[in-house]
């Protein structure tokens, strides 16, 4: 058998079509425009630094400036050759930075800088044409004291052409860049625009940047060095104002106070400014962050842990990855183990203000405190330390946990704010310690409260453990009373509520609804039951349980129970427990089942009938007079 062979393939290069990728960038890859400010900066202060490698006694130039729809950025970096602009400047992912095949990081010494560059993914100045028609590159190399100055001119139609200078061109190593503002983007290259972007994206990069507007003036700094949060002052008072005054400019707030987050291991450095007014838990914080000084983002939402949502911190960090649009962080192991080692450093802080500030942290959590219930749900260290501390609504007032664990070692908690609202008082007044955990987060601490505080009972409240806490009324007298309560059971066995008498403070307060969930759960499967055919009428009855139902508590202390239960007529005593059953209903603020409107009005229009017909009665009793 003969074997053949395959011919070897002809490589081809790819075809790129410059305006297609400008589309992607400024529709896709980029939020906005404004990033074009960014990558001259970036270009400027790499270029800086690969000088530095080669020369560390190299000046140090970076000048930017803009008039008339023109941005121009001047620097006294490492340059290119006419070899390397051809190279780099125009084949789409290339980088002077990258090394490993004959680029410029394989020479001496230049391998150990590489994490110095801004740089990582080699689209370099294409990104500038989101806003450019035409790029203009003048550089002078320094590797190559003999090569001339090359220019690279590029359009936004895909062609450019390369050509050499005369030496007077660019007497001295570096690269100017001019950019020619296309019709539509000419706001972006307005001196007061490109300023403030500069400003924005490189206030803290290592090396002095100037900005000049074209008016005749000095150049301005855009550098503002170093970090605030770096800076000495004289005592700790000042540096907390100068903080302030960095978050009041940075975020437009005044903190209530500032964290600092100093991860040296992890490259990480900054601080978190606490939020002076509450903010929802749901609400995705946006912090900054830069990148080896360069400004990679202001609304970051994976920096820090979800519970941390009452900060906003800034930072700067020379080991996280960025996305590929340098305008988020990449979210791998690095940063994961970042944002639980910066979560502690806001556990510290609320530790240290629980120990040495006690007024600090109670102002803090007047405003913060469902940020703290958050954290100590995960951290039974946390809400040992907090317990002096969180305020919770209570029936003896609003309260810590601590206090009210002193007063009441067996603690019931309601589900909803309205059922607490209606109990409150009654518990009280007759000493049953109620916790109202309808607000975020509250069922949960309670439910953990006993592995911090052993001693401690922590149940649900139920229509049982109420009802056992008011006071009985005598034996004669519920006997005496028997008809009457046979009467109201008798009208509210349809709702599914059963009539107890007892006596209770405030006397104001004639009735008392109450119900637990599983008389509710009850009560959803009778509804259920009604409605259902007659297979799931089987399936739903033999799910029937035996829970208490839903209670209709008497106050015999009321004197308008006691004058309803002395009431001769059986019809009316029936229409009055109706409307005693329909208004405990409402002011416990549940929602209302059909059943219950109905039985809401017929109660009314039972009362006004009565009210009309003795009226009727008096009025012919005086006619016969």
């Amino acid at each position: 058998m003969t074997s053949t062979s395959t011919p070897p393939s002809t490589p081809h290069s790819f075809q790129v079509d410059l305006r297609g990728l400008v589309d992607l960038l400024s529709h896709h890859l980029y939020s906005s425009p404004r990033v074009y400010v960014r990558e001259l900066l970036q270009n400027a202060v790499d270029a800086i630094t690969a000088r530095h490698a080669l020369d560390p006694a190299a000046e140090v130039r970076i000048r930017l400036s803009a008039s008339a729809g023109r941005v121009t950025i001047e620097d006294s970096g490492i340059g290119l050759t006419a070899a390397e602009a051809h190279s780099l400047l125009a084949t789409i992912g290339r980088s002077s930075k990258r090394g490993g095949d004959g680029s410029d990081l394989d020479e001496p010494g230049l391998e150990a800088t590489r994490q110095e560059f801004l740089g990582q993914f080699g689209i370099g100045l294409l990104a500038c044409f989101v806003v450019a028609r035409q790029i203009r590159v003048v550089t002078r190399s320094a590797r190559d004291p003999q090569a001339a100055p090359v220019e690279w001119l590029a359009t936004d139609d895909g062609s450019y052409t390369v050509r050499e200078l005369p030496h007077e061109a660019r007497p001295e190593p570096g690269t100017t860049v001019v950019l020619e503002a296309r019709p539509g983007a000419t706001e972006w290259a307005a001196p007061a625009k490109v300023e403030e972007l500069a400003r924005d994206y490189g206030s803290l990069l290592p090396y002095d940047i100037t900005f000049d507007d074209g008016e005749g003036g000095e150049p301005r700094p855009v550098t503002d060095r170093p970090a605030v949060w770096d800076r000495a002052f004289p005592t700790p008072a000042a540096r907390r104002v100068a903080l302030a005054g960095h978050c009041a400019q940075l975020f437009g707030f005044t903190p209530l106070d500032s964290i600092d987050l100093d991860l040296p291991v992890a490259g990480v450095r900054g601080v978190a400014y606490v939020l002076p007014e509450p903010t929802s838990p749901a609400h995705r914080a946006g912090h900054r962050v830069h990148l080896k000084g360069m400004l990679l983002t202001d609304r970051a939402d994976n920096l820090l842990p979800d519970w941390a949502f009452f900060v906003r911190a800034v930072l700067d960090t020379d080991t996280l990855r960025p996305t590929a649009s340098r305008e988020n962080l990449y979210d791998d192991e690095t940063l994961a183990a970042v944002r639980d080692a910066l979560g502690v450093r806001v556990r510290g802080w609320l530790a240290e203000l629980a120990a040495s500030d006690p007024e600090r942290l109670a102002a803090f959590l007047q405003v913060h405190h469902l940020g703290v219930k958050s954290m100590a749900r995960h951290d039974s260290e946390l809400l040992g330390l907090m317990l002096p501390w969180l305020p919770f609504e209570t029936s003896d007032g609003s309260m810590s946990l601590q206090e009210f664990a002193a007063a009441h070692t067996d603690i019931h908690f309601t589900r909803t704010v309205e059922e607490f609202r209606q109990i409150a008082p009654i518990a009280a007044a007759h000493g049953l310690g109620v916790i109202n955990a309808g607000y975020t987060y509250d069922a949960d601490l309670l439910a953990l409260l006993p592995a911090v505080r052993p001693e401690l009972k922590v149940t649900e409240l139920d229509a049982g453990a109420v009802t056992e806490r008011l006071d009985p009324v005598p034996t004669a007298t519920e006997l005496a009373l028997a008809p009457f309560l046979a009467t109201a059971r008798t009208r509210l066995e349809a709702q599914g509520c059963d009539v107890v008498l007892r006596a209770f403070q405030p006397v104001s307060v004639p009735a008392l609804y109450l119900d637990d969930r599983q008389a509710r759960q009850e009560r959803d499967r009778t509804a259920a039951l009604e409605s259902a055919d007659s297979l799931w009428s089987g399936i739903l009855g033999s799910l029937r349980g035996s829970a208490p139902r839903a209670r209709l508590v008497l106050n015999h202390n009321n004197p308008l129970i006691r004058r309803i239960a002395a009431l001769p007529d059986e019809a009316l005593t029936g229409t009055a427990v109706e409307s005693l059953y329909g208004q405990a209903l409402l002011m416990s603020q549940r929602p209302l089942r059909p059943a219950d409107s109905t039985l809401l009005n017929r109660a009314f229009l039972g009362l006004l009938e009565w009210a009309t017909h003795s009226t009727d009665a008096r009025d012919a009793q005086e006619d016969q007079k």
